[in-house]
């Protein structure tokens, strides 16, 4: 029987493995919330569902800006005058919380428009993505020149600055989001060395000139000298050493009970720890690392520069903040304001985080894939 060719030709992709991931975390993280907060949200508002119907409405406000921003073709965002329009916004945003920003737990993050309070450098990070990613898209050849890493460092060292004068742990971030995708775009590697000990410099002035931040670097090195500083990373390892290896069950957690300050923020991760074991806690750090990977797949595949510097910037945003927030929860780095994302209770990182994860989805469907020639008898 005689077979003939039938001539391939070219798919839209959409990478529905992230997509399920993005719901699965979503699931998991509001369960592990509700589990991690209704005691405290019991005690402190009267309602056991208080931070879980709060999270819910933030997740279903950022689910419909990810189907937005998935739905505009990112190429948009590429265009000069919208990247600065969105860089200027974000850093006219984190001016006004230095001018007029509203305190909270001994920090100025908050801003406050019309009765509206969020937190301007969570859409810092976004803002800096697509301001990056559409600079460096149009300099793919100067980018191995070290004056040109220089430039681009200077354009967006101001909003770094703004932004580390209320929020030091957020402005590494961003610093490490920029050097990141940098780091992709150059092919000279030997220039981050020196990017690397100018951004660990500033970051040391910056303690230096905070007496509080010095105070939680001592409480870092010695904890068992300053249990009053260093009470909720003590109160956090007792939970993770508690847990052992499959945990005390959902729901069973002790440290929660009041021990562990603000446990449904920074410290979730170590009451997840507890509940689930440290089979548990490397479950949660495995999804994080399928995301990444899924994150690479998408960039390495995306139709043009400007849409794989877009994903390289989410993976690095993602990539920091789970590895900082680990690394404070386990006490290998001084503590600091940095949550795990898609399970710490937030309303503006996480309506800004699922704006990112639009960002994503939106370069995955712009993918082509040829399809393979098919045999037609």
């Amino acid at each position: 029987m005689e077979q003939t060719r039938v001539q391939g030709r070219s798919l839209r992709y959409f990478d529905y493995n992230l997509l399920f991931l993005i719901i699965f975390l979503l699931g998991f993280g509001l369960v592990m919330l509700y589990s991690v907060s209704a005691y405290e949200a019991q005690s402190e508002f009267g309602s056991a569902t208080y931070y879980l119907s709060h999270q819910v409405r933030n997740i279903i406000i950022g689910l419909i800006i990810m189907v937005v921003m998935t739905l505009i073709p990112y190429k948009v965002w590429g265009r000069l005058a919208v990247c600065r329009t969105v860089y200027a916004a974000a850093f006219l945003l984190c001016v006004l919380v230095v001018i007029r920003g509203t305190a909270a737990n001994g920090s100025t993050r908050w801003l406050s428009i019309g009765g509206i309070q969020f937190q301007p450098s969570e859409a810092a990070k976004i803002a800096v993505i697509i301001y990056l990613a559409a600079l460096l898209s149009r300099m793919p050849k100067q980018i191995k020149e070290f004056r040109t890493v220089l430039k681009v460092l200077i354009r967006v060292a101001p909003l770094i600055v703004v932004i580390a004068l209320s929020n030091l742990s957020t402005a590494i971030i961003v610093a490490g989001i920029c050097v990141l995708m940098m780091f992709v775009a150059s092919p000279k590697y030997s220039h981050f060395i020196i990017l690397l000990i100018l951004v660990a410099v500033v970051v040391v002035l910056f303690t230096m000139l905070s007496s509080y931040r010095g105070d939680r670097v001592q409480a870092w090195l010695h904890p068992e000298e300053y249990p009053d500083q260093a009470y909720q990373t003590l109160q956090g390892l007792y939970a993770i050493g508690s847990g052992g290896l499959f945990g005390k069950g959902l729901g069973g957690s002790i440290q929660k009970l009041g021990y562990v300050p603000e446990a449904q923020n920074d410290f979730i991760f170590s009451i997840i720890c507890e509940e689930l074991g440290l089979f548990g806690g490397i479950c949660v750090i495995l999804l994080f690392v399928l995301m990444i990977w899924r994150f690479m797949v998408i960039s390495n595949n995306a139709s043009d520069l400007l849409g794989g510097l877009l994903v390289v910037g989410v993976m690095s945003h993602i990539a920091l903040q789970v590895i900082l927030n680990l690394a404070v929860v386990t006490n290998s780095i001084p503590n600091t304001g940095v949550i795990l994302p898609f399970f710490s209770y937030g309303g503006s990182s996480m309506i800004f985080l699922l704006a990112e994860m639009g960002l994503v989805l939106s370069v995955s469907r712009g993918i082509h894939v040829e399809e393979a020639d098919l045999p037609v008898e």
